[in-house]
This record gives C-alpha cells, structure tokens and sequence, in this order.
C-alpha cells in the first residue's frame, strides 16, 4: 500500500485529538507527551483535517467530552490511561463507546485482550500461531519449569514495564528470584516463556477486513553478544542515558529471502485477526532457526515520530500527517455520518 492509496484518503474529515497528560508524570515527561501531540495534531491538520488537541487530566473522560457532539467528530484515541488509573486503558474506550463516539484503534475488548498476556497466548496456540513455550506462575514455585534461557514478564503489563536485563534467566534459582520480583513488586502473575535468541522484528498492520502490511522493521543488536544485552527493555527505550539507551537500531528495510518475508507477513496477519487489531497494530516477532515467533502483540502502537511504525510508513511514501490521516480515515468508515458523505 504506496503512494496510489494516498489519493483516496480525505482530508476534511474533523478530529479531536485526546491524549492522557497523567498528575505523576515529571515536568520533562509532559513536554515530550504534548511535543508529540502537537507534533501529530500539526501535521494532520496541515493536510486540511479541522481539528482540536483534547488532554484529559483526571479520570472524568464523559465530562471532558461533554461540549462535542459524536456526529461531528471522530476521536484519534491516543489516551493510553485514564489519569491516575493504571491499566485503564480499555476503559478510556469502553467511555468513548459509551458515549457513542467514533474513534481510532482498537476496541475496549480488545485492548483488554492485549493486557492479558496469558490470554493472548492460548488465542495463538488455538490459531496454529507459532510463540514460545510459556507458563503462568502465580507463587515462586517454579520447579517445574526447565527450558533456558527463559524470560519473565509482568503477566499484565505493556510498553515493556517489568522488563529489564534480570527479566533473562539461565537457572532455576535466577527463575525463581525474577517471579518473586514480578510478584511482590507488580503485584500480578508472572508470565515465563521460553526466550528465543535470534532476530527480532516489529510489523505493523492496517486497515479492516482488507488488511495489509507495512514493511517490517528489525531491532538491531549488532555486536551486542550478552544474551541479557539482546532484549529491548524498558531502560533501552525509555532511559536517554542508559547503557543500551542508544545501543539498539531500528532498521528499515530488512534483509528477508522472500520466502521468509511471505512467511513473517502472513504470521503478522494471522495475528492482528486473531486478537481483533482495529486500525492498525503492531506485532512483535523473533526470528530462529526458519520460524517467526510472536513475542508481543500491540493494538493501538505508540506513534510519536521516532517508531518503528512511522519509520515503516515512510519507508512506503507516508509522511507524518499522512500515516495519521489514514488512520482517521480507517475510522471513518464506522461513523454514522462519514462513511456516507
């Protein structure tokens, strides 16, 4: 999907922008947040979208949206939580479905579906989606477990929190230590899985019932050996001044045989309806020995500038804005209004 499609996108349709700005969040960390959301809003209201920047502060999204009417707007949903409410994510949708708003992205069940990581799993496996060997553990006992390297993650959690370097396991006891850690700090099971050391790729997917992909970016780890050096943690990319902060590259294109480009394309598929993607999604993969396995699956993808979605997009003749109008569009076509005029 170039350059042809991006004719067919309409710029006239209105947009309201809203974006978390949490109570917790740093001076710095509210800079970037609204740095990016003017950098979105800029750049999709300069192709012609009439559009409002709408930051929610608190947890009353209804009265926040009190003075817009659902038949003039559709709603870029970039609201990762409702204020001061971890996890709530759904429920930032569940509000907008409520109140009968259009919006981009994934639906409430679904972005529920993406914080049960265990969940997520079992939909794979029923779907023949390969993904490594996994196990829930909701004490520290965990004599049962003998596949290594492993990796421990928090069973509910997402933008890698709980994932650091100790998150990779080589023992029993360092296994044991880790699910404690997830336990008592994250208060939720932990979730181990088998760790696959190869290539890691990220691809984004669009669009409804005809859904296509965009091209794969790889996570390049370079001369990066240490097994506990090979993993994208929280730190790596969140922490400017991190060991592995600026260690890690996105790279675009990649190098597939197009043998294992079909195959990585129709697992990322496979995957975006398996776990009812809307929009648009991102699924994340590791590469070993000819087999793609699905290591994350992200509705609703962070799209500020320096993504693997919007380095992706570009690499396809989709500038900023144009990314962020496809996306309206993809929505407009459930608006009661929109899709008909």
């Amino acid at each position: 999907m170039g350059r042809n499609s991006l004719q067919e996108l309409r710029h006239d349709l209105p947009v309201l922008l809203l974006h978390n700005l949490n109570p917790e969040w740093t001076p710095e960390e509210r800079r970037e947040s609204e740095q990016d959301v003017a950098t979105l809003g800029q750049a999709v209201n300069k192709l012609g979208h009439p559009l409002e920047v709408v930051a929610l502060e608190n947890d009353r999204l209804a009265e926040r949206l009190r003075a817009f009417d659902p038949r003039d707007h559709i709603v870029f949903n970039w609201c990762e939580e409702l204020p001061g409410i971890p996890h709530s994510e759904p429920q930032v949708a569940a509000v907008l479905e409520r109140l009968g708003f259009v919006f981009t992205g994934s639906s409430c069940a679904a972005l529920a579906l993406s914080q049960d990581k265990p969940r997520v799993k079992r939909l794979l496996e029923e779907a023949n989606i390969p993904t490594p060997r996994w196990q829930v553990f909701h004490d520290r006992q965990v004599g049962k477990w003998n596949i290594f390297p492993a990796i421990v993650k928090a069973a509910h959690e997402h933008c890698s929190i709980g994932i650091a370097e100790e998150s990779i396991v080589v023992s029993t006891a360092e296994l044991e230590t880790r699910v404690a850690f997830i336990l008592e700090t994250h208060r939720q099971p932990a979730l181990v899985e088998e760790f696959i050391n190869g290539r890691e790729f990220h691809q984004a997917a669009w669009g409804n019932g005809r859904v296509s992909v965009l091209p794969a970016t790889e996570m390049d780890y370079g001369d990066l050996t240490e097994i506990r050096d090979r993993l994208f943690t929280y730190e790596a990319k969140y922490v400017p001044g991190s060991r592995l902060y600026k260690k890690i590259e996105l790279c675009v294109p990649v190098e597939l045989d197009p043998a294992a480009q079909a195959e990585l394309e129709r697992i990322v598929l496979a995957t975006y309806r398996a776990t009812c993607c809307r929009d648009y999604g991102r699924i994340d993969v590791r590469y070993l020995n000819g087999i793609f396995y699905v290591i994350d699956v992200n509705p609703n993808p962070d799209i500020n500038p320096l993504t693997s979605m919007i380095y992706a997009a570009a690499e396809i003749g989709y500038s900023y804005g144009e990314m962020g109008s496809r996306i309206v569009n993809l929505a407009a076509a459930r608006h009661p209004v929109f899709r008909e005029s």
